[in-house]
């Protein structure tokens, strides 16, 4: 067992959530039951998350996608109002980390991605390695675009969306951003990536990937995104001899 606000202070800690210029509120959200022994993680919560976190009588939820974003309307009426009333009805603490659970450099959503994929991490492209968003690095041996594609479908148990370029030959160079950086694109190319790996593709990411020449793959915003969570889930429990569970609410998006 372990006092809220100290857990709460050593996850803030560890992911460095006051550097990031985000578009929610990074850290505790709702604040529940002041001693917490079970701790749920999932990738959003939702409302379908809530309820399962209310079965297993848990007393925090961890979640990458929270509540509170920028520019959502202010009210809590509909269902934002149900989804915190679930929360404040049980005493549920919420916490929620976005760009700080992509970044991190050990337990982050990419991090976590290049290590189930095998992939060498070089650095950022658009910062220093834990706090920029765009990695780049390389695969473990020079592969094709549809055996990458194929290697993803298998580590994300998710067939990803390939867009080849033409004329790109083996892929050695790789840049990624988990979610929706689908427009990182550029950069990636830039960087000197032959292949971009990220969670959405938008119309116009076709286009550029066909004529920059660089191959993209859309692996799945919920999929790439499973695995920071996760982590910073078994890091709490292995500090502080908490209980933890993860729940993967499918999302083909």
């Amino acid at each position: 067992m372990i006092q809220r606000d100290s857990l709460v202070a050593a996850c803030d800690h560890q992911l460095h959530a006051s550097q990031f210029k985000d578009f929610t509120l990074n850290g505790l959200q709702v604040a529940g039951r002041e001693q917490v022994t079970r701790v749920m993680t999932g990738v959003t919560a939702c409302q379908s998350l809530l309820d399962e976190a209310v079965r297993w009588e848990a007393d925090m939820l961890i979640v990458h996608h929270g509540y509170f974003w920028k520019n959502e309307p202010i009210a809590i009426t509909g269902m934002k109002h149900r989804r915190i009333k679930t929360l404040m009805d049980h005493d549920i603490n919420l916490l929620a980390y976005h760009l700080p659970l992509d970044a991190h450099p050990e337990m982050g959503n990419n991090a976590e991605l290049a290590r189930r994929l095998g992939w060498k991490v070089e650095g950022c492209l658009d910062g220093e390695l834990g706090e920029g968003l765009l990695w780049s690095g390389r695969v473990a041996k020079p592969l094709s675009a549809k055996a990458l594609a194929d290697q993803l479908g298998q580590a994300l148990a998710r067939e990803p969306l390939l867009i080849e370029a033409p004329g790109v030959g083996d892929i050695e160079r790789i840049a990624w951003c988990t979610g929706g950086a689908q427009d990182m694109i550029s950069a990636a190319y830039e960087g000197g990536a032959q292949a971009f790996v990220s969670g959405e593709i938008s119309e116009r990411t076709t286009h550029l990937a066909r004529e920059m020449g660089i191959h993209y793959f859309a692996a799945g915003h919920h999929a790439t995104e499973r695995y920071g969570v996760q982590a910073l889930g078994e890091w709490l429990a292995d500090e502080y001899a908490i209980t933890h569970r993860f729940v993967d609410i499918d999302n083909p998006a």
